[in-house]
């Protein structure tokens, strides 16, 4: 057992017993073989002395204990690392960053407090999973949907707080942007609403965000300043229509126009959802040495290589599919209007995809394209860089996913960038994924890494994410989200003015959280009596 930095046995054993007090003796986790359950399965230092593992954890069944076990935590000085249901794989999972922290486990404030279908909200607990919500809703035959990330095990209120994203129509991909009015437990046990719901009674907690006085909400997001008990979150209201189509060119600098129309098309509304960029070129010339080195090469020459490759092969440079989600009428018209408009790149191919009416059965979701597209909840991601057929070596994966504008320009850069120092760590223990658009105005760019049983592996894999995180602050590009074992990397980088943004976290987190109890090192966040170290 790991004991809390700084913690007597004797009083860690005093907080045990009084935890259980509060919760009950079988909600209280101490054994070897219980906290072995929390440890990170996707960490990349597995077995090695730099891991970070819990000493003990306690499950909760109310926001009221959610209380007392902060105000025993703070008169102890108890480390404690709150989690929803612990399923944030790929970026750390259930594991503490402070190893010797207690998991305040939320699993069983799994409630579904309500959810109106006249104005498209729910309001939920930590526990609640997107399976669990949707299967809320379909059981009581609601036009609504949820608008899921990849994996639909994960919790609702944990995800929106980690900045997660899904692919349905905005503002609901966007999951912290859809959420709507929180009650958090604060470091010191004090509770607290946001927004409308610090009105007693009031009736439009889940309506309007922003309440009177300043908007704190996102005080609560990727921090450590407190607990969230309670969550609204906005619903889509079921569409009657969607619509898709791809969109194929085979220039290297048609990406240029490509996602200069997507923009517009975008950020005008006529596409209200999500876009998937891909580049099958980069697929193509995998296997070829030249063409692949050719990649991460602004060289003229090589760039008509590649352009010619695409060309004899028949192969897009990149291709980008435009989602739709509406009236029949209306999605065809706009679906008919983005090829019109894209019409003008030489050589451009348009590709009809899905179309649907709404409702449709359960079937025919499971077997979609992209079941997510249609706000259909499913594990299928972990099929890829996760223990599975397709990479039966690997314990898992994880992500390097900085922010680029939404330009061609950009995407040109930032491929050859992160291509060079692939290429420079023997980036064969790596996957270079093409940007997304997972929010207005931006891509993300995501750097799949392999999780291997080896340390070696792993550590070369952190040296890789290390200069990775590095190059991009070079270009002016920053991680909107990183494992826990990579969160001071991440927060060193946004340094303007001396690192002023993080001076002014620690200042906040000093006042909210005056003992540092809570998810010490979250985002870069230490408390005091810690950042030395």
């Amino acid at each position: 057992m790991a004991l809390p930095p700084g913690v007597s046995e004797r009083n860690f054993r005093r907080a045990l017993d009084r935890f259980a007090a509060v919760v009950g003796s079988e909600w209280v986790f101490s054994s070897d073989a219980d906290v072995a359950l929390y440890r990170d399965a996707y960490s990349p230092l597995w077995d090695e002395p730099e891991e970070k593992v819990a000493s003990a954890a306690v499950a909760p069944d109310s926001t009221e204990q959610v209380q007392e076990i902060v105000k025993i935590s703070n008169e102890l000085r108890i480390p404690l690392y709150p989690i929803s249901t612990g399923r944030n794989l790929g970026y750390g999972g259930s594991a503490p960053v402070l190893s010797g922290s207690v998991v305040l486990d939320l699993k069983r404030m799994n409630r579904i407090l309500e959810v109106d279908e006249r104005n498209a909200y729910a309001l939920v607990e930590p526990g609640v999973s997107y399976f669990d919500l949707y299967r809320y809703i379909q059981e009581r035959g609601l036009k609504l949907w949820i608008d899921c990330p990849d994996p639909g095990w994960g919790s609702v209120i944990g995800n929106a707080l980690d900045h997660g994203v899904g692919y349905t129509m905005n503002p609901y991909r966007d999951h912290f942007d859809a959420h709507c009015g929180m009650e958090v437990v604060t470091g010191g046990g004090e509770l607290v609403r946001t927004g409308m719901g610090a009105l007693p009674g009031a009736k439009t907690w889940q309506h309007f965000k922003y309440g009177f006085g300043p908007h704190i909400d996102g005080m609560f997001s990727q921090s450590n300043f407190g607990v969230v008990t309670k969550m609204g979150i906005w619903l889509m209201p079921e569409p009657e229509a969607y619509i898709d189509g791809t969109v194929e060119v085979f220039g290297h600098d048609d990406i240029i126009p490509l996602i200069d129309h997507m923009n517009y098309v975008m950020n005008t509304g006529l596409q209200n959802a999500g876009t998937n960029l891909q580049s099958p070129l980069r697929f193509a010339v995998a296997r070829n040495p030249e063409l692949r080195a050719a990649l991460a090469s602004d060289d003229p020459t090589d760039i008509a290589k590649l352009n010619a490759f695409a060309r004899e092969a028949d192969v897009p440079f990149y291709t980008n599919i435009f989602k739709f989600y509406g009236p029949e009428e209306v999605v065809r018209a706009q679906w008919d209007y983005t090829q019109r408009r894209l019409s003008s790149i030489p050589n451009v191919r348009f590709r009809e995809g899905d179309f649907y009416r709404f409702p449709i059965s359960s079937e025919e979701k499971s077997s979609a394209r992209d079941p997510q597209d249609l706000g259909y909840p499913t594990l299928a991601t972990f099929s890829i860089g996760a223990r599975s057929n397709f990479a039966p070596a690997t314990r898992g994966h994880l992500g390097f996913s900085p922010v680029i504008p939404m330009t061609g320009e950009a995407v040109i850069e930032s491929q050859r960038v992160f291509q060079r120092v692939l290429q420079e760590f023997e980036g064969d223990a790596a996957l270079l994924v093409f940007p997304q658009s997972y929010h207005p105005r931006t891509l993300v760019i995501l750097c799949m890494f392999y999780v291997m049983p080896e340390a070696e592996a792993n550590q070369n894999v952190r040296r890789v994410f290390k200069r990775l995180v590095e190059v991009a602050a070079e270009h002016g590009w920053g991680e909107y989200r990183t494992h826990t074992a990579f969160m001071d990397d991440c927060a060193a980088a946004y340094s303007f003015n001396d690192h002023a943004l993080l001076r002014l976290h620690e200042t906040l987190k000093d006042a909210i959280d005056p003992n540092g109890i809570l998810s010490a090192g979250r985002y870069g966040i230490w408390p005091k009596h810690l950042r030395d170290g």
